[in-house]
């Protein structure tokens, strides 16, 4: 007799945490983490963040099983139906919308949630509407993880969506208040509100192996809560003193808000948190689809100033662009996964040796082969050009997995 048993993916430690439970739900592989921070002194187990994104993976699913260890050190994930915002296990509705709460001891800016919902959103059964709120809404970037801001996964992330035939004007995100890391990198109070409405059945094959053109225009957004209004036009104008000796067409919004008040824990006080500046940076090249970002962000203990931030804000971004390809580091995980889940075509993107050589991406290019995914083929673009850029070409194969919802429906 068969054994009836699933074959879990094993896999170990608390890296890509997000990444594996996505490529399992989109996969329908069950998944087997073990050895998450086993050898952490004071905190063993899952992070509050990563629970948090367990409980809004629980929810936009329907038939999911997750069993952590007593310990938190072990985690299996056996994943069910994408279904998006239809009422389920663990799914709070108001207003056709799922309620995510986020505690007030994460650590992690709200893209860490939203990067991960947003490739699964084109393979839900339904509309995938997520309101996040809480003491923990983070929306700016975060000084010490490294999450990109609000702003840069609106105008750098949902933009290449479109790519793969999934139109960018259905997908809206809303910030309905801001927030920035509170003490210790702790805490925001912000909320966002995302409505995804563009399902698919597979996702387009891309061919983005062009050269990646010249920069045409900075688009980019200063952002400051609780602090001085002019901390914004300080950082815009130490920014541009950088840019517009390259390029002319810089425009730079600000963006002020109140610090949101988040009402202490046993008490009827509510006290201000999320208090801090930052500022967001896009490069539009010459050729379509061609998109760069940076982000900087205050440290929460402060001692910055704001043209600090503008003028490191602006030298990462021409890092940034340096180093060459259509795809940037802060892109590729999400570029790369959509490709690998399109149909059973080959497609191809130039990317740079820097974002190809980064741990994040190699340790992507392994987690899809672990769940079935044929490896990437690789080579030099600069033997199809006259100059030398340095720059690779990568193939990757899509699985055609697609949509199961869509499918059956």
């Amino acid at each position: 007799m068969a054994d009836s048993k699933p074959q879990f993916v094993r896999l170990t430690g608390h890296r890509a945490f997000t990444q594996r439970l996505v490529l399992a739900t989109l996969s329908g592989k069950p998944i087997h983490i073990s050895k998450i921070r086993s050898t952490s002194p004071t905190n063993p187990g899952l992070a509050p963040h990563e629970v948090s994104f367990l409980r809004l993976l629980e929810a936009v699913t329907n038939g999911s099983v997750i069993d952590v260890s007593y310990s938190g050190t072990t985690l299996a994930y056996q994943p069910g139906l994408i279904t998006g915002t239809v009422p389920g296990a663990g799914t709070s509705l108001s207003n056709d919308l799922i309620e995510h709460t986020i505690p007030a001891n994460n650590t992690r800016g709200i893209t860490y949630f939203l990067l991960p919902l947003a490739l699964l959103a084109p393979f839900s059964k339904a509309h995938m509407n997520v309101r996040f709120s809480g003491p923990g809404v983070i929306t700016s970037s975060t000084h010490s993880t490294g999450d990109l801001s609000i702003d840069t996964f609106r105008t750098a992330i949902l933009p290449l969506y479109g790519l793969f035939g999934i139109p960018p004007a259905r997908i809206e995100l809303r910030v309905l208040s801001r927030s920035c890391p509170g003490p210790g990198g702790r805490g925001g109070g912000g909320v966002v509100e995302l409505r995804f409405a563009s399902q698919v059945r597979l996702p387009k094959t891309l061919h983005l192996n062009r050269k990646p053109g010249r920069i045409r225009r900075i688009r980019g957004v200063a952002y400051c809560t609780g602090v001085s209004a002019s901390h914004n036009n300080r950082m815009i104008t130490s920014a541009r003193g950088v840019l517009n000796q390259l390029v002319s067409d810089v425009h730079v919004a600000a963006q002020y808000d109140p610090a949101p008040l988040v009402q202490e824990k046993g008490s009827t006080m509510k006290k201000k948190i999320g208090i801090g500046f930052g500022l967001s940076l896009v490069a539009e090249s010459s050729a379509e689809g061609v998109i760069y970002a940076a982000d900087v962000v205050a440290p929460p203990e402060g001692g910055v100033v704001p043209e600090d931030i503008g003028t490191r804000c602006a030298y990462q971004l021409l890092e940034i662009i340096a180093q060459g390809g259509c795809v940037s580091a802060a892109a590729a995980p999400t570029v790369m996964t959509l490709m690998a889940m399109g149909s059973e075509d080959v497609g191809r993107v130039r990317l740079g040796r820097e974002v190809l050589g980064r741990e994040e991406t190699i340790g992507l290019a392994r987690d899809l082969k672990a769940f079935g995914a044929a490896s990437w083929g690789i080579r030099d673009a600069d033997k199809e050009e006259d100059e030398a850029t340095g720059e690779l070409i990568v193939s990757v194969k899509g699985t055609g997995v697609g949509n199961v919802g869509r499918k059956v429906a």
